[in-house]
């Protein structure tokens, strides 16, 4: 066997055993993936904490970007009307979706305004054992005086796709679900009026006190 022989069966083996732990780890991909992903929407937000209030627009669009295949706003928009998304066309859907992910850019910049520093550390990644295609991020939000606060990302991916974020948990507080009540209180109070409701969403998301939730789990 040559020289070059040989050191191409030593790359192969390596690669081998690379591409074998790779498959034998998919947690931990998983956890490096939304670890990735996380890392640089906190680099975005720092670098932009002031760009809000000079161009809202320009924002929307960094945030966009920054999110753009690694949350499913419009699963989650979806799931946020619930029972009611039947009652509604495509254009509603749409709209929705558009106002959706521009209340949360909202509440994002005008937390940045106030927050102090703060860093994320991603810690465990668990798939779920009945569904392959289904899992849960574990993390850490640490704030510059040492408080900690637990998140947890509910992940699902379909074949042959990345994961995608489809809902938040904060200090237990399903998120998800509570925009869903805050939806149905709102068809409620509007006496079963989607567009309506579709159309005032950003007020209903700002008397909606997820921090008082938070605190109070």
């Amino acid at each position: 066997m040559t020289a070059l022989t040989r050191q191409l069966c030593l790359i192969l083996t390596l690669m081998a055993v690379f591409v074998a732990q790779a498959q034998a780890n998919p947690e931990e991909d998983l956890r490096q993936y939304v670890d990735q992903n996380t890392q640089r929407l906190v680099e975005k937000l720092s670098a932009e904490r002031g760009l809000y209030e000079r161009d809202p627009e320009a924002f929307y669009e960094n945030m966009n970007e920054a999110l753009e295949g690694f949350v499913d706003f419009r699963r989650i928009a979806a799931r946020v009307m619930g029972r009611y998304a039947r009652q509604t066309t495509r254009e509603q859907r749409d709209e929705f979706v558009a106002r959706f992910k521009r209340s949360l850019f909202d509440s994002y910049a005008q937390a940045l305004v106030t927050a102090e520093d703060f860093r994320i550390k991603v810690t465990d990644a668990t798939i779920n054992p009945r569904d392959d295609n289904r899992a849960s991020v574990a993390m850490e939000v640490i704030t510059g005086s040492g408080n900690r606060h637990a998140v947890t990302y509910s992940m699902y991916r379909r074949e042959d796709s990345d994961w995608m974020m489809e809902n938040v948990i904060v200090e237990g507080v399903n998120i998800g679900l509570s925009f869903r009540d805050r939806f149905a209180q709102e068809m409620e109070a509007s006496g079963g009026q989607v567009q309506k409701v579709i159309d005032n969403w950003s007020d209903a998301v700002e008397s909606l006190n997820l921090e008082d939730e938070v605190n109070n789990s």
